[in-house]
């Protein structure tokens, strides 16, 4: 693809929903080959599996581990790296590579991928990003890869680790155990490590250069959209570690055999994947009504603009609240960390909100209709495609509750899951003709409340 120019057909977002495309075809396409499953694969398996790595989401209809080969768990992979940081960032980088210079166009893709602010210094940026997410893949795996080899012989390990500490980076949520991390539910090594990449790939990575720029000139002036995400982050992950064991703390917690640290692991791990990593050390199919509901809500919110997450991202979610607040309060503006807050940016987070209110109440009904199946489990489906999480109710046999689904309803999975990788406003954006407004109308006022 021509990073260096676009046709005037063809605005970012619109390049952006295009690149996605194509990568998920060329995937399908190499799932597709005999040597990359062990017993075949139908057209729309290999579609579904594509779009959920490229989407980093995680929802399999197929087992990863057995009916993969290791090839087609390498091109998974691969899928995995390249949708989670962007393939106009890969795109790049290859160029870099062979000497070739980023033009405008060029960088104003990758500032629309990268949710980036300006396009100065975009492409020093993007370099530092991909240095930092290859340190911290290559740390995750081998430390994964050590506690793995515990168990396992060392070929499995290193595979074991590498896959894994990937999938966590990318908050891609694809395991290559059929109960993703269950059997290690008691494991602080495998539990802290996967969380500690997991949260790291879903700051955004804005804020980790913000962070890095702070530690290096030793100044403890950070950025307002840095402060906001590491406090929303920080908020829901306590209180939904919190509130998971209040729900399951007379239930799953109380079962036999099940320590006081497993059980801090499992609240902490529950709280941190359900915003868009898909791993579980839970078993969903049989936690409580309102850990679904609670999860459900997590999934939706997502991670933090600029990162490998999904979701309507944390600093929506906070602006709605801050902007109800400040109203409530009779204010004019919307304030935060003594900082106005554009009242365009407001309105684009409510926008975002309310699309993917809508969006995801259309598509469980849709799918409830034609599937007949139960509410919850359906709309925890539909909410954790849209997040790109990859949490599931499971089907009873290792796949996601969606792999009963007929082909026509995977269909609209896998565009809830496009749909949830790019934004709801970018996927609109891009479907829809953009035009300047040359008239401006008079204000015709509405009694609202």
């Amino acid at each position: 693809m021509n990073i260096n120019g676009t046709s005037g057909k063809f605005s970012p977002p619109r390049m952006l929903v295009l690149g996605f495309i194509i990568l998920i075809f060329i995937g399908t396409a190499m799932l597709l080959l005999p040597y990359s499953t062990t017993r075949g694969i139908t057209l729309t398996d290999a579609l579904f599996t594509s779009t959920s790595a490229v989407c980093v989401t995680g929802l399999t209809v197929r087992n990863t581990s057995a009916d993969f080969t290791l090839f087609g768990q390498i091109i998974i992979l691969i899928l995995i790296q390249v949708g989670g940081l962007g393939y106009m960032s890969m795109a790049t980088f290859l160029a870099i590579l062979v000497g070739r210079k980023i033009g405008i166009s060029g960088r104003l893709l990758i500032k629309e991928s990268l949710s980036t602010t300006s396009l100065e210094g975009v492409v020093i940026f993007m370099k530092g990003m991909l240095a930092f997410v290859l340190i911290a893949e290559g740390i995750g795996a081998v430390i994964l890869s050590a506690r793995f080899y515990q168990d396992y012989p060392l070929d499995k390990a290193i595979m074991y680790g590498v896959f894994h500490s990937i999938s966590a980076l990318n908050n891609a949520g694809f395991s290559l155990f059929e109960e993703s991390l269950v059997k290690f539910s008691g494991d602080g090594v495998i539990n802290l490590t996967v969380m500690l990449l997991v949260i790291l790939g879903g700051l955004g990575f804005i804020v980790i250069d913000d962070l890095y720029a702070c530690i290096r000139k030793r100044s403890g002036k950070l950025m307002v959209h840095t402060s906001l995400v590491l406090w929303t982050t920080g908020i829901l992950i306590i209180a939904g570690a919190l509130l998971i064991y209040i729900n399951e703390r007379n239930y799953l917690f109380a079962l036999p055999g099940t320590g006081l640290m497993e059980t801090v692991y499992s609240s902490l791990f529950a709280s941190v994947t359900a915003r868009t990593a898909g791993f579980n050390t839970m078993d969903y199919s049989v936690v409580q009504p309102a850990t679904i509901f609670l999860t459900t809500i997590l999934m939706i919110i997502g991670g933090s603009p600029g990162s490998t997450a999904g979701g309507i991202k944390t600093t929506t979610i906070s602006v709605v609240i801050i902007n109800i607040w400040c109203t409530i309060r009779g204010r004019r503006d919307t304030v935060v960390f003594k900082r106005r807050i554009p009242e365009d940016m407001v309105s684009k987070s409510l926008v975002i909100l309310a699309l993917a209110i809508i969006y995801i109440t259309f598509v469980t009904l849709v799918i409830i209709d034609m599937e007949h199946t139960k509410f919850l489990e359906t709309v925890f489906e539909v909410v954790s495609a849209f997040g790109t999480v990859g949490l599931s109710t499971g089907d009873g046999a290792g796949h996601s509750f969606c792999a009963a689904f007929s082909d026509m309803s995977k269909g609209i999975i896998i565009i809830t899951m496009l749909a949830g990788r790019l934004g709801p406003l970018t996927l609109f954006m891009a479907l829809l003709r953009q035009r300047e407004e040359s008239i401006r109308y008079p204000e015709g006022r509405v009694i609202i409340g």
